[in-house]
């Protein structure tokens, strides 16, 4: 099977990325500023919250964003005038307390944010479900079974959303790895990658659930393997 053409989605423009990432200056404490920092390189270089916009814009359905890490999304879809209740689910507690903090500053209408240990228990949903740069930090195994409760959980009309790097051989593949790598050794990260997904097993769960899959890689001017993988429920 040929590789698609890449998703031509543009990152956000340096100016809109700051107004995101302004969220993230505490106030009172100036010289904490790393959640600022990665927010402004992550929203201007990074493709993934576009693409993710562009999907959900035609459905109503709550969403759940699960490895929400800061909640990016959450102030991504406010921006772009979307307005689907929102639950995002960490296991780093201290990124879900800085979201929290952000999204409040922020008022974020109908968003919430949650720690939970999604490796042991996947929280109860009914609608839209997103995962996004999550999949390589579950084993093989698991994999199989969270994208089938995944499925689960979608309504008609919603949308199982999916920004991943695959498992392909290639020299991107090889670059998302080190990189992962490096987040964990610098403390970002509090996981390191386990099993990076093979595209074929997340077609095969998708066509027993009977749903219609879309697999186009998503890695702008960045070196990285990812795709951006779309189930619906009709």
């Amino acid at each position: 099977m040929s590789t698609p053409a890449p998703l031509a989605t543009a990152p956000y423009r340096l100016d809109r990325a700051t107004g995101i990432a302004r969220a993230f200056l505490a106030p009172g404490r100036w010289y904490v500023r790393n959640d600022y920092y990665y927010a402004c390189a992550k929203l201007s270089t990074d493709p993934l919250y576009p693409a993710v916009c562009d999907v959900l814009r035609d459905t109503r359905a709550p969403l759940l964003d699960l490895g929400c890490g800061l909640g990016l999304l959450a102030h991504a879809l406010r921006g772009d005038g979307q307005s689907m209740p929102y639950r995002g689910y960490d296991n780093d507690a201290g990124k879900i307390r800085r979201a929290i903090a952000a999204a409040q500053r922020c008022r974020l209408d109908d968003v919430e944010f949650g720690h939970a240990d999604l490796g042991a228990q996947l929280p109860t949903h009914e609608g839209s479900v997103a995962l996004l740069d999550v999949m390589q930090f579950i084993p093989a195994d698991a994999q199989v079974r969270a994208i089938d409760a995944l499925i689960g959980m979608l309504t008609p009309g919603a949308k199982l959303v999916i920004r991943t790097g695959v498992a392909d051989g290639s020299s991107r593949a090889q670059v998302t790895r080190m990189v992962d790598v490096f987040a964990r050794a610098v403390g970002w990260m509090n996981a390191l990658p386990v099993h990076y997904p093979e595209l074929d097993m997340l077609r095969a769960r998708f066509a027993a659930a009977g749903l219609q899959g879309e697999f186009v890689p998503l890695h702008g001017h960045t070196p990285f393997n990812n795709w951006r993988i779309v189930a619906t429920k009709t």
